[in-house]
């Protein structure tokens, strides 16, 4: 169990069970859900500002409670991406699979640097089609950001957010 924990702390992205097999060396996969279980319920009953979740896809990430991140947020390093091209990134995210050509025609002309640079990052791919490029969304994007890898579900995850933050 331990191992599994300290996986979860250094990774600071969801895990799925090949990966806490390979490490926790249990190869049972009912084996490593029930320490998992147990370690959720260890973080539960602690109550304190760390927990560990199950993401839909059989993924776990240990993260802060949100009721945390507005007080420590300062403490974090720098910004993953400034304002604009994360609210590109959020556009791309939700409408998946998206023209290039349409980013730009609502966003403006500055999007292809922001498409630019989250290709970069690895959170969005590209594939050319005809003169435009459609863009999705990379599975480093949905770990980096705790969501589902699942088209569908991740875009019904992006409407929760967006109506918390409206």
């Amino acid at each position: 169990m331990n191992l599994i924990e300290a996986a979860l702390y250094v990774a600071g992205r969801p895990l799925d069970l090949n990966m806490l097999s390979s490490i926790s060396k249990v190869k049972s996969e009912r084996n490593l859900q029930n320490l998992l279980s147990i370690l959720m319920k260890k973080y539960n009953d602690l109550d304190g500002p760390i927990q560990i979740l199950k993401l839909q896809d059989e993924r776990y990430v240990m993260q802060l409670k949100p009721e945390y991140c507005k007080y420590v947020k300062k403490l974090s390093n720098r910004p993953l991406l400034k304002k604009a091209p994360l609210k590109t990134l959020s556009f791309i995210a939700f409408r998946q699979p998206i023209t290039q050509a349409y980013i730009a025609q609502i966003r403006g002309s500055n999007t292809y640097k922001h498409i630019k640079i989250l290709r970069e990052m690895g959170l969005i791919e590209e594939k050319k089609s005809g003169r435009t490029k459609i863009l999705r969304t990379t599975s480093n994007f949905s770990d980096y950001f705790n969501l589902s890898r699942d088209i569908k579900t991740m875009k019904k995850q992006l409407e929760k957010i967006f109506e918390q933050i409206s």
